[in-house]
């Protein structure tokens, strides 16, 4: 099925979808934090700078409703929660790591012409 059109994208067009996830802004950011492997609520809000625990709790609720992320539960004392990927939320580690390189390589621009033009969000 081809969902792009000269105006954009059908309404039920997978690429919509993909777009509303990693549009989220903080779901990029722990699909990043979780491509090395599994971490721990506190471990995610630490390596995320500005995210609180409640946003955290959210965004990953949200990825693992799109079956990107999957939550395991030790039964130990105290209780131990871990979070990773799922072979699906994998796939989007390289998009990620590529807009990564983008922000990288780019972002300065964007940040020198908001400041320029009195468009910064900060």
């Amino acid at each position: 099925m081809t969902c792009a059109t000269r105006y954009g994208f059908l309404a039920d067009c997978p690429a919509r979808l993909t777009i509303e996830i990693i549009a989220d802004k903080w779901a990029a950011l722990v699909v990043f934090g979780l491509s090395d492997g599994p971490r721990r609520h506190g471990e995610l809000v630490g390596q995320i700078g500005g995210v609180s625990r409640k946003v955290l709790t959210q965004t990953l609720r949200r990825l693992q409703g799109y079956g990107l992320v999957e939550r395991h539960a030790y039964r130990e004392a105290p209780p131990r929660v871990e979070y990773r990927l799922t072979e699906l939320g994998r796939t989007l580690v390289e998009p990620v790591a590529a807009l990564t390189a983008w922000a990288e390589q780019h972002g300065g621009a964007v940040a020198d012409f908001q400041d320029a033009h009195g468009t910064s969000p900060r």
